[in-house]
């Protein structure tokens, strides 16, 4: 399935990402999933929320860099190789994955892996 995902660009400093995520939670915006990568003075932070257009706008309007873009979810289940499979499954398809990250959904026992594919119609097609 598609999903809308925001990246927000940060200084990596001491209480940027809190701050980032302060102005989420203080306009009722619930993450649903979260992945931080870094650099020595900056970092992404990926993540899924309940209202992404809101959310770009509240970081935008505190002067943070979102960028918002479209990825590809998929279950996955809950046991050895599961992943494996299905990462075989889009490269055997031609699929290149940039990069990846999990959560679990309330009251699953299913990870949810979100993917940065290059095409994500086919990663669907061969996914369902």
């Amino acid at each position: 399935m598609k999903l809308k995902q925001l990246s927000i660009f940060l200084e990596n400093k001491t209480g940027r990402l809190a701050a980032a995520l302060d102005l989420l939670g203080k306009n009722n915006i619930n993450l649903s999933a979260f992945a931080l990568a870094d650099t020595t003075e900056f970092g992404i932070a990926r993540m899924i929320v309940d209202d992404e257009v809101k959310a770009k706008e509240v970081l935008n309007d505190a002067g943070i860099v979102v960028k918002v873009v479209e990825v590809f979810a998929a279950h996955v289940e809950d046991e050895p190789g599961a992943l494996v499979e299905l990462l075989k499954k889009l490269s055997d398809g031609g699929v290149s994955v940039e990069y990846m990250y999990a959560f679990y959904g309330k009251g699953s026992d299913e990870a949810l892996m979100v993917f940065k594919v290059d095409d994500i119609a086919k990663a669907e097609e061969i996914v369902m």
